[in-house]
């Protein structure tokens, strides 16, 4: 028999899976699951254990909200652009793409000062078409950034069509800003759908 007191502080205070308690306790999985529905404690979902295992520490951000009108400003902007610019379907993370550095950098500040979002642990794709040199698209976005080429996913270059105004609007690629995170993600997205 394991102890009710026992299995709450394992499952859902220490986060352990059932698997986890079985082999730290010593029994079958099928005992802590048979144990688990006889307390009446809910089973986290497939996708709830999946980012457990993912996150053992728990969340790789913490919500803060504005605190003068400055950051207020800040925090209405990241929605913003978020609302316009960013991925908002599908069950990958947070993820924005666009051409202006600006934007890219407020972005950037508002994932820092409102989810404690490391810089460093930012991934970035780049996009860039054939007449545009990759050595100095990838210098461009690292400096404007302050980040590490180590932090970027492997350059797409894409032919290019025709004549166009795209080398002005796109002459260092579209870059897009990843943090790889659902939960964060649906926190955005429902942040917006109560606009």
């Amino acid at each position: 028999m394991i102890k009710r007191s026992e299995l709450t502080e394992l499952y859902q205070n220490s986060k352990l899976s059932a698997a986890q308690i079985a082999e730290k306790i010593n029994c079958s999985e099928g005992k802590v699951n048979y144990w688990l529905s006889k307390y009446e404690i809910s089973k986290r979902s497939i996708s709830e254990a999946i980012y457990q295992k993912h996150n053992p520490l728990g969340d790789p951000f913490m919500v803060t909200f504005p605190k003068n009108v400055d950051e207020g400003v800040l925090y209405g902007l990241g929605l913003g652009l978020y609302w316009g610019e960013g991925a908002k379907r599908g069950n990958g993370g947070v993820r924005l793409g666009n051409t202006d550095a600006n934007l890219i950098r407020k972005f950037i500040d508002f994932l820092e000062v409102f989810y404690s979002i490391n810089k460093k642990s930012l991934h970035f794709g780049l996009q860039i078409f054939g007449d545009i040199s990759p050595e100095k698209a990838l210098s461009f976005w690292t400096k404007t950034l302050k980040v590490s080429k180590k932090q970027f996913y492997k350059i797409i270059i894409s032919k290019v069509r025709g004549s166009g105004t795209y080398k002005y609007k796109s002459e260092n690629g579209v870059l897009m800003v990843y943090f790889n995170n659902i939960k964060l993600k649906r926190l955005l997205c429902d942040k917006i759908d109560n606009i």
